[in-house]
């Protein structure tokens, strides 16, 4: 009798997965928690640092990602938290104030409403761009974003970040090289589904020794502080329901940026457009190099389909949507990326699950003040891989696009590149027109140097091949998926 063929089997963690619904519905849900860890630090940084409400980051980030998806025709397995390239444009604006001790801590709810239509119109610009790019064609824009120029810059987003790893590493460096060790352990020596969600036993496996341990590694102050927690959770026992310190609050309602602005001020609103606007193109650039990034990760060329016009105009609408609600810009996250590369995950409904969770996070406080209980040193213990993985997936792209390193232009390119996105600092480069000082990141400016630098010199012969966008070749109908238990 003869024996039945078997389909080629895949093991979990060795080959890209494309359609994660092949793992079932459970683990799908797990690698949308991992996600929404993935993401949750940096997100919620963002409004600390502003003064803006952090439900309503979180809140708009997961509705601003469900709409780049909608966007991008559900192709792009990209998820979009708080952007830190408009942190000099709400300080502009909005500075805080000072409190008690002289120490600018307080939020400026006055004038953080008119940062926040500033930067709803930066969403706009975006719109500009990609209507550009529909009118003369990809293929002619693509001439200026070679991998020359998208290599490095991918290369910069990485090793730009690496600095925030260490730092948060520093908190406690026993706890984040356990968090560190637990991700890879698992990434390389795991079986079946602690193969793909490494990030998420990392994350709960150094919290659990954080616990257990208390100030155990001499660090001050080590033990989770669970203050935030405990509090809520006395507000709920005593019949607290609805409130930001409760069990359930709509975080929407006394945020919106339109409710805030006094439109018959029309020289602060003008004063503010024109400080925050300029930054878009900046962000713009930053923008190609992530959706290279992602497409480099997984095989696959986004600006080709579903279309850079497309991925901009999901970023920028969702840019301008959370601000007039009062939350800060989006951004495509790396720290996603970072994830996609290390779980071989590449479905777009995943991080669409992030989403949901980003926004039912958002309703529930305590949910927010456990995840916020996370000790910030295993906070860099997992960013100190991923991070990593973004440089390396820029390597990456440079390497399988053969870039002739033996050529100077190509040299002269990537090495100003490198030394602006990594030399010129946190700060960025200011400069001042007029009353309006404008504030350009630092991979901005190297993004924007690269650009002009590679179309200048001689020799810039790339064509951009639009019909390659598919290496992978990967579908449900090809690959089935199993799960060594």
């Amino acid at each position: 009798m003869a024996k039945k063929s078997k389909k080629p089997k895949v093991v979990v963690g060795d080959e890209g997965i494309y359609d994660a619904r092949a793992l079932g519905v459970p683990r799908m849900l797990v690698l949308g928690v991992q996600h929404t860890f993935a993401m949750f630090g940096a997100t919620v940084l963002v409004p600390l640092l502003t003064g803006l409400d952090v439900a309503t980051t979180l809140l708009m980030a997961g509705l601003g990602t469900l709409f780049f998806h909608l966007v991008t025709k559900g192709k792009v397995p990209a998820f979009l938290g708080s952007s830190f390239a408009f942190l000099g444009g709400y300080a502009a604006v909005a500075p805080k104030l000072a409190d008690a001790s002289g120490d600018a801590t307080i939020a400026n709810k006055e004038l953080l409403p008119y940062a926040c239509l500033g930067v709803a119109c930066a969403g706009l610009v975006y719109l500009i761009f990609a209507l550009l790019i529909k009118l003369v064609g990809i293929e002619k824009v693509m001439k200026f974003f070679p991998p020359v120029v998208t290599g490095p810059i991918i290369i910069s987003i990485g090793l730009s970040l690496a600095g925030s790893a260490v730092s948060n590493c520093k908190a406690c460096w026993p706890l984040a090289l356990i968090a560190l060790a637990i991700v890879i352990i698992f990434n390389i020596w795991g079986k079946g589904m602690s193969k793909i969600i490494p990030i998420l036993l990392g994350v709960v496996g150094a919290y659990v020794i954080a616990v257990i341990a208390g100030n155990g590694f001499g660090y001050e102050p080590m033990a989770v502080d669970f203050s935030n927690v405990k509090a809520i959770l006395h507000n709920i026992a005593n019949g607290h329901i609805y409130g930001e310190d409760g069990l359930f609050f709509i975080p929407i309602v006394k945020n919106s940026t339109v409710l805030g602005v006094d439109f018959s001020n029309k020289s602060l609103i003008v004063s503010s457009i024109i400080a925050i606007v300029p930054i878009a193109l900046a962000t713009m650039m930053e923008h190609i190099g992530d959706i290279s990034a992602i497409g480099a990760t997984c095989g696959k060329n986004y600006i080709a389909d579903p279309g850079l016009h497309r991925t901009l105009v999901g970023d920028g609408v969702a840019t301008t949507i959370a601000s007039l609600f009062g939350g800060p810009a989006n951004t495509t996250y790396g720290e996603n990326t970072g994830v996609l590369a290390l779980s071989k995950v590449y479905d777009p409904r995943v991080i669409r699950i992030a989403a949901c969770f980003a926004v039912g996070i958002s309703f529930f406080p305590i949910v927010s003040a456990v995840i916020s209980s996370i000790p910030t040193a295993i906070i860099g213990g997992i960013s100190f891989i991923l991070y990593g993985m973004i440089s390396g997936i820029g390597v990456r792209n440079v390497v399988e696009n053969k870039v002739d390193f033996t050529k100077s232009r190509n040299l002269i390119v990537a090495a100003v590149i490198l030394v602006c996105a990594l030399g010129i600092g946190s700060d960025g480069i200011k400069f001042t027109i007029g009353k309006v000082t404008l504030t350009f990141t630092a991979l901005a400016v190297a993004a924007i140097a690269g650009i002009l630098l590679n179309a200048i010199l001689p020799g810039n012969n790339y064509k951009f091949n639009a019909e390659k966008y598919d290496n992978a070749k990967a579908s449900k109908d090809e690959v089935r998926v199993e799960v060594e238990e």
